[in-house]
């Protein structure tokens, strides 16, 4: 029996309607092609209230990346009476980015809960790219060194602290508006910006804070200081400024800005975090907690994937972070299920912004506030994790 299919092609009259829809799907394809060109601008905007008018919003804060802290984790030759430990687990600290955004990928990411459209302020503010980079930097060798102090510290061996140099982190507001905003700044605003260090102050080298303090003892508010500063991409340069009263009733003369924590830490043995460049110090929790499983014995993190975020301060305090939502969005693509976040984030007080967060986690995150490193140790134990034990216990 001849079993041949035979195969009988289509008639005109029934292939006409072919050419259409290879023309619509022509027409799709250059529809994304061009919205993936056009900026974001045309269409992304959004009213600020404080400025009391519309501003285009061209970038978007959006989830980056979830990294394990515990590998990046490098020690120097270790004393015989200092032994790393190996741990089972990870603990991962969490980043976001804000890249320029096309028509398209407005479109794809306005109805995202991960995903916040920022104006050039938001993003920028107004200080200049090589200040927001040396800015991030300083803040990200802050929250190493206070990691490591914490993390060695409670790990039962001894390291100490000194001062470090005077590096300006801000400039202060003199009077504040009613709605929040700067009506007037301190006169140093004119003369020096953030990321500035001072390095001598009326040709008296300084060497700490402290240092600038024991000048300005000698001096009265409208006085002025001859400060030589050293000046990102500009290099050094001597301005004079304008003192003031510190306007809190300590009758101090100030400069009128808040300094870098720049304070040095000294530990009985060399340990680095390689953090190749990543700003901000929204890392250091899950620094301090991964330093402490590499020299303590037992599992901290369960032998499983904690994710973690939150500033570290030497006393121990959690501090809030930036884009809380992203960084849950993050932590649910690499497939973390357990986040410690800061118990001072806004976002956990305001019912919306709460439910924002599960709906960027899409349920599946588990987020535990905590205020500090001992909070955080014991929400790891309730986990069942081990117990934090000291060396010299």
């Amino acid at each position: 029996m001849d079993t041949t299919t035979e195969i009988v092609l289509p008639g005109p009259g029934n292939r006409w309607w072919a050419w259409p829809l290879a023309a619509l799907g022509l027409i799709v394809l250059a529809v994304i092609a061009v919205a993936s060109l056009l900026p974001a601008t045309i269409v992304a905007e959004r009213y600020d209230e404080r400025a009391e008018e519309t501003r285009a919003t061209p970038y978007a804060q959006v989830p980056a990346s979830a990294e394990s802290v515990n590998e990046r984790v490098v020690f120097g030759d270790l004393p015989d009476d200092v032994e790393r430990h190996e741990p089972g687990g990870d603990f991962f600290f969490v980043t976001v980015s804000a890249p320029k955004q096309s028509m398209l990928s407005w479109f794809a990411g306005r109805d995202e809960p991960a995903v916040e459209f920022l104006t050039f302020e938001d993003k920028y503010g107004v200080r200049t790219p090589t200040q927001r980079r040396e800015i991030n930097l300083q803040a990200m060798r802050t929250a190493e060194q206070e990691a490591q102090y914490l993390a060695l510290t409670k790990a039962g061996y001894e390291a100490e602290i000194s001062q470090g140099e005077v590096v300006v982190s801000d400039v202060l507001c003199m009077i504040v508006a009613d709605d929040g905003s700067c009506d007037e700044m301190f006169p140093s605003d004119e003369w020096i910006d953030p990321a500035d260090k001072i390095l001598e102050a009326d040709g008296a080298a300084l060497e700490s804070v402290e240092d600038l303090g024991a000048v300005l003892e000698q001096k009265q508010p409208g006085d002025t200081v001859v400060l030589l500063i050293d000046r990102p991409g500009e290099g050094e340069m001597t301005v004079t400024v304008e003192l003031s009263d510190a306007s809190d009733g300590s009758g101090r003369t100030i400069v009128g800005f808040r300094p870098f924590d720049t304070r040095v830490v000294t530990l009985p043995f060399e340990v680095d975090i390689e953090t190749n460049r990543i700003g901000g110090p929204s890392a250091g929790l899950a620094f301090t907690l991964a330093l402490i499983d590499e020299l303590t014995a037992g599992e901290l993190a369960c032998g499983n994937e904690i994710a973690v975020t939150g500033t570290i301060s030497l006393d121990g305090s959690v501090g809030p972070i930036g884009g809380l939502a992203q960084k849950v969005s993050a932590v649910h693509q690499h497939g973390v299920s357990v986040f410690l976040v800061p118990a001072g984030q806004s976002e956990l007080d305001d019912p919306e912004a709460t439910q924002r967060l599960d709906d960027s986690g899409r349920g599946e995150v588990e987020i535990i506030p905590v205020a500090t490193l001992d909070e955080a140790l014991g929400v790891l134990e309730e986990l069942g994790c081990d117990p934090l034990v000291p060396i010299d216990s």
